[in-house]
């Protein structure tokens, strides 16, 4: 059934209606009139709507697309929905997200990479403008009720901190509930949570059988049964954004049991019998073919024996952490049905936001912060830690090989976003009240910027003008709403770009022009070759569906004008100035893009802040820095956390421990270097910091550190070793506790609040003359002392 939209729903939020005028003098005489008018809703019988997307899921990877992860409630959304086979992502995570949300290009909406790598270039700037509001908003302002849950990896890193803005956040975004995290990736065990915008802890501990896949649907569950409660009549949007799969692979072992054994023979094998399952399912044609394996990779043979036990626990303990996610996915449709709103639901269940990653390098890892970090783990020390993979104590992520496999039977992988293996995606639709025939199966080429149009043609729902007085972009997707009942409708979108991190690529009826500018497990500061160097394939995908075959030498007239319409494309979606870099990006002041401290070289803290993100804190990685407390120790002693940043896989901690003044630093989970006091503090108040030298001569060097008491010098020591880039993706600064996983052996998560009372902390970055900081704590002083 269509909907005729309606035009005075074009400017959002809608105006008021006039009240009937009153005609009585005695209320008593005048006929009642609110109580007649009807609240806000949207035309017709709209369904409730939810899209569900899985993080870092390739095309070949779930059972329901020819895949080895078992995940029964996706291949069930399927035998009652539709599979989309040729739908397409951008290649990485924020940018997809935005595209998702908005219906625009992630160029168009200024995410042309994650929000930490943002510039000041329109296209990369890692802000959403007020001229591109987001499906939530047009939903909620409609007559819906909206919620968001998991991982938004859209808000500016910079406006991630207390202080906001908040206009950006998800609550921002349009979404009355959120709950979940605003990084690129979390602990699953220990996450860094968010309750709209205020910091919740979770609800239980890992001991108690926490894992946040299981949080997030309790937590859908419970809000759309509230709602359906209080407004059954109402409409609800909900967005699930799981964590996972991304790295860390987390899961408990039995999960990942089921699993073993069965990748023992390698990447290379599971490529092939994955192209022969797809081809039983439907999903690609009979003659599709492998793409190529590229050239970078070893093949499984190639590998050492050790290399391959290390890579097959690896991926097994990946598959069980998919299947644990799909089995959550289950949990939701049961609940769902049991509401009596599944029928009436018009559901998206995206496998992936990107192709399957390939960030956890040669031999894969149990610390992802080494890759993050342009590292390399070790193969003794990954194969060392297999006995806890999984589990808190590790932050898994497999070999790229598994990667390659889990895009069959597609070339290349996440941030690759020239070739399907970083585009192609399995989509699910499942709506029973709108799709007549269950079980189809649709290959009409789509890009998750069709979504939004989709929802608004389903709904009924005009695309809005203008949004809270700011006059709107045209949405850049098509609707897939023709293909619902035609298998074999004519496709409507029809020419596309795609570029990420230089690599880049366009489709226009079936053909692509693309390049690799890059490839994703290498450190982020390798040199790449000139972009007019880079070599450009060409295939033809209404008989070559894989890319498999390269006409680029057959076809250079045609080759010639695709990578034209490429330029014209990227031209008008805000692509250029291309740009490459990683590593440099991290850092705001070679990128250009705002930083919270600005100028400032120092920043005090208080007791109770906590679950400060990285990205709004001192940077005091590479550079001397010093970190000062004014502490008060009670009657008794005291121990506990005064101040840290980062977890157990990377950070650094000032404390008391058994009394002592001690600093940790934390080097990646691998080595931890201590400076202790050999005394405890007396009871009374101390001034104690820490001052670290930096060696300087270039990243991730070592220097020296010194404690002092009072003045005095208490312990000092070489840190051989320092953390180059992040500490942590998602762990945060916290005065007073560590709020998720320990930086520190000498305490337990949960069990690290200090005792006595914190007057202040204040860090001090850049700053190797001592009298600086001795005057500025000083000036405190004096500070206080008027008060």
């Amino acid at each position: 059934m269509s909907h005729t939209p309606d035009e005075w729903r074009r400017n959002l939020p809608i105006p008021d209606t006039a009240p009937i005028g009153f005609t009585a003098q005695d209320i008593r005489d005048q006929e009642p009139a609110f109580d007649k008018r009807r609240p806000l809703r949207p035309p017709g019988n709209a369904p409730n709507v939810v899209i569900i997307l899985i993080d870092d899921m390739g095309f070949g990877g779930s059972s329901a697309f020819g895949g080895p992860c078992e995940m029964p409630a996706a291949e069930r959304l399927a035998a009652q929905g539709l599979k989309y086979t040729r739908f397409h992502t951008t290649a990485l995570c924020s940018p997809t997200r935005q595209s998702l949300l908005t219906g625009r290009n992630h160029h168009s909406v200024g995410m042309g990479a994650i929000t930490e790598l943002a510039t000041t270039a329109p296209g990369y700037t890692g802000i959403r403008p007020h001229s591109v509001a987001t499906i939530a908003h047009i939903l909620k302002y409609n007559g819906y009720n909206t919620a968001a849950f998991g991982k938004m990896h859209q808000t500016p890193a910079w406006e991630t901190s207390p202080s906001g803005p908040f206009d950006r956040w998800p609550v921002g975004d349009g979404f009355e509930k959120f709950y979940g995290f605003l990084g690129g990736e979390t602990n699953q065990w220990e996450p860094t949570l968010f309750d709209g915008t205020s910091p919740v802890q979770p609800p239980r501990t890992p001991e108690q059988g926490y894992h946040l896949s299981e949080d997030l649907v309790d937590q859908m569950i419970a809000w759309i049964q509230a709602q359906q409660s209080l407004t059954p009549d109402k409409p609800f949007f909900c967005y699930l954004s799981f964590g996972a799969t991304h790295a860390p692979h987390h899961v408990a072992p039995e999960w990942r049991e089921p699993y073993q054994g069965r990748f023992d023979d390698g990447w290379d094998a599971l490529r092939d019998r994955t192209l022969a399952r797809q081809k039983e399912l439907g999903v690609v044609p009979q003659e599709a073919e492998l793409a190529p394996w590229p050239a970078e990779a070893p093949h499984w043979d190639q590998l050492s024996d050790l290399q391959k036990r290390v890579a097959t626990a690896l991926i097994e303990n990946y598959a069980g952490f998919a299947a644990h996610t799909d089995h959550q996915v289950g949990r939701l449709i049961d609940a769902l049905t049991e509401m009596g709103v599944l029928d009436g639901t018009l559901l998206f269940y995206e496998l992936g936001d990107n192709g399957a990653s390939a960030e956890g390098g040669l031999d894969g890892t149990t610390n992802e912060l080494f890759t993050l970090n342009g590292l390399q783990d070790t193969l003794e020390s990954v194969a060392a830690g297999l006995d806890k993979l999984g589990g808190p104590e590790s932050y898994p992520h497999y070999p790229f090989g598994w990667a390659l496999a889990m895009d069959t039977p597609y070339q290349w992988t996440k941030q690759v976003a020239s070739h399907y293996g970083g585009t192609r995606n399995g989509l699910i639709v499942h709506w029973p009240s709108g799709i007549e025939t269950g079980g189809g199966i649709r290959n009409q080429w789509h890009h998750v910027i069709d979504v939004v149009p989709t929802i608004l043609e389903v709904t009924g729902l005009p695309e809005p003008y203008s949004v809270d007085g700011v006059a709107q972009r045209p949405i850049e997707g098509v609707s897939m709403r023709y293909s619902f009942a035609d298998a074999d409708a004519p496709e409507r979108h029809t020419t596309q770009y795609f570029e990420m991190f230089g690599n880049r690529g366009i489709y226009h009826l079936g053909w692509t022009a693309v390049t690799r500018h890059r490839i994703p497990w290498q450190p982020g500061d390798q040199k790449t070759r000139a972009f007019d160097d880079d070599v450009w394939e060409l295939y033809d995908t209404n008989t070559d569906w894989t890319q498999a075959r390269d006409l680029a030498e057959q076809e250079p007239g045609r080759l010639a004008r695709l990578k034209e319409q490429f330029l014209i494309e990227a031209a008008k979606y805000q692509v250029f100035p291309l740009d490459d870099r990683l590593s440099e990006r991290f850092n705001p002041d070679i990128a250009g893009r705002p930083d919270l401290l600005g100028d400032r070289t120092s920043m005090t803290l208080h007791a109770g802040m906590k679950q400060l993100l990285e990205n709004t804190v001192p940077n005091v990685k590479n550079k001397s820095h010093s970190i000062t407390a004014e502490i008060e120790v009670p009657d008794g002693g005291a121990n506990g956390v005064i101040i840290v940043q980062g977890g157990r896989f990377g950070g650094w901690a000032l404390y008391l421990h058994e009394g002592c003044l001690t600093y940790c630093y934390n080097y990646l989970g691998k080595e931890r270097y201590f400076l202790r006091a050999p005394e405890p503090l007396a009871a009374g108040r101390h001034v104690v910091r820490y001052e670290f030298t930096y060696d300087g001569g270039g990243v991730g060097q070592g220097g020296t550190g010194l404690l002092t008491v009072d003045d005095a010098k208490v312990a000092d020591g070489r840190i051989e070793k320092t953390v180059p880039h992040m500490f942590s993706a998602d762990e945060t600064l916290d005065i007073g506790i560590d709020t998720a996983s320990p930086v520190s052996e000498d305490y337990a998560a949960g069990d690290s609040a200090f005792t006595g009372t914190i007057a202040y902390v204040r860090i001090d970055i850049g700053q190797d003359d001592h009298s600086h900081l001795e005057s500025a704590e000083q000036r405190h002083h004096r500070l206080m002392a008027k008060q």
